[in-house]
């Protein structure tokens, strides 16, 4: 009981800079080794051809899928429990913590059963040609099959760190991470499976990734629990995990579906070079993007803790401390990234067209990354309070309500210079949009602690 105690002094009583970095830290290094080892598999895969290569880009929307039904449990369920840990109630916490837990396998299994059986259609879906597919098809059966171990992941991953554990889900992600990272070789080329091997790789990598973490939980390191007997059979606990996660799975479906959309149009104005390149483009971007998501995962337990107990002051300087934090890092990041565009697309493809269409692609994205922190760390502030419209509405705009129309007009226009621009203007929009929100809502924050004092 001391432990615990301990834990709900902490996240509401340590200076919040400190909390903030603190808790921030794990999570960057775990983001960062997903990205790495989502770069090995872009760079070990790409050794075989470019039409391989482009299979990487296809099954990355594929998992964007499964990380959509994932994030929405657990953001949904992680953004409770530390309101609920703010306010003392660990009884909820463990009821939801249960309910979020089981209902991601279930959802896991629909996905591979699915999957499985409707495996060509679906890679054709996200965007393979003809000449891409047998290669999505070799790499993608294994994710399908490791689909229950990545949504269960991505809910035990995110309860940790909304309790303010993140070193605990640090371990269990990085772990696995790393263990792809030295897979991905060994089972492509020292057994010659090719992109089987890779599939292989990343499915193992992920169970036990799924393992390390579901220890922590029947260790006893969490403040809550995963306990069959503490799933809730009441509607209205599952509609409250779903709606206030609903943010996360808008966010991801719709990155999924964005994905699938731009290697379609990708394909059209450019071939398999075109959509190997922006496979490169997007795993780079993501690269550089981690920090400020792993920044604002470092804030958003904080958040929730707070808000909870009632510490609105703290919260306001959370926010903005993670986003003057992330900009600094993202600003510093995208000159690096733009200046060595050219570096990069040749270190993974060294395919000239490849290189020609991704260096420019990829140097119009660094552009813009500044534009990252302000909206992502908008989007997490009314999540992680529950303020579930406004955090699923600012969760649509950047792969939905601005994505989709631009990639489908702009190309019409400027041919592929227009697919691979849609990306930077819609990351543009979204930060004009989703600041103000913010901007708003920790004015009435201030009002609230006003009212307290």
């Amino acid at each position: 009981m001391k432990e615990k105690r301990n834990n709900l002094q902490m996240m509401t009583e340590t200076p919040v800079p400190r909390l903030v970095v603190t808790l921030g830290i794990p999570a960057i290094i775990s983001m960062f080794v997903t990205s790495i080892y989502n770069m090995a598999d872009t760079y070990f895969v790409s050794m075989i051809g470019t039409s391989a290569s482009g299979a990487v880009g296809v099954v990355f929307g594929l998992q964007a899928v499964m990380q959509a039904f994932g994030f929405m449990f657990g953001h949904g369920a992680g953004s409770i429990i530390a309101r609920h840990l703010g306010a003392g109630d660990k009884e909820q916490a463990t009821k939801t913590a249960s309910t979020s837990f089981f209902m991601s396998i279930a959802t896991g299994l629909i996905i591979t059963i699915l999957g499985l059986i409707l495996i060509d259609p679906v890679m054709r879906l996200f965007g393979a040609t003809e000449t891409i597919l047998p290669y999505a098809r070799e790499y993608g059966v294994f994710v399908l099959i490791g689909a229950p171990f990545i949504t269960a992941s991505c809910v035990m991953n995110n309860i940790l760190r909304y309790e303010g554990r993140a070193l605990l889900a640090m371990v269990g992600l990085t772990f696995g991470g790393i263990l792809n990272i030295g897979l991905d070789p060994l089972f492509m080329f020292g057994l010659s499976l090719g992109t089987r091997g890779a599939g292989l790789s990343t499915m193992l990598s992920q169970m036990i990734s799924f393992l390390i973490l579901l220890s922590m939980f029947l260790r006893r390191k969490s403040d809550s629990r995963i306990q069959i007997t503490m799933v809730s059979r009441k509607a209205k606990d599952l509609f409250e995990i779903i709606s206030i996660g609903f943010a996360s799975f808008i966010r991801q479906g719709l990155n999924s579906v964005s994905t699938m959309i731009l290697n379609n149009q990708a394909a059209f104005f450019g071939g398999d070079p075109a959509v190997a390149a922006m496979s490169i483009t997007n795993r780079m971007v993501f690269l550089v993007f981690s920090v400020a998501l792993g920044v604002g995962q470092g804030f958003q337990p904080v958040a929730g803790f707070n808000y909870g107990a009632g510490k609105f002051r703290r919260v306001r300087q959370g926010f903005f401390f993670t986003l003057s934090i992330g900009a600094l890092f993202i600003g510093a990041a995208s000159i690096v990234t733009f200046i060595f565009a050219g570096n990069i697309m040749a270190f993974f493809r060294d395919d000239p067209l490849v290189i020609e269409i991704g260096t420019p692609a990829l140097r119009a994205a660094s552009l813009v990354l500044i534009s990252h922190p302000f909206a992502v760390t908008s989007n997490m502030l009314f999540q992680s309070l529950g303020k579930a419209g406004r955090a699923s509405f600012l969760s649509a705009l950047r792969s939905g309500l601005f994505f989709i129309p631009l990639v489908l007009i702009l190309p019409q226009f400027f041919g592929l210079q227009g697919v691979w621009l849609s990306q930077p203007v819609a990351d543009v929009l979204t930060a004009v949009v989703s600041f103000p929100f913010a901007l708003q809502y920790t004015s009435h924050l201030k009002k609230l602690e006003a009212v307290k004092l």
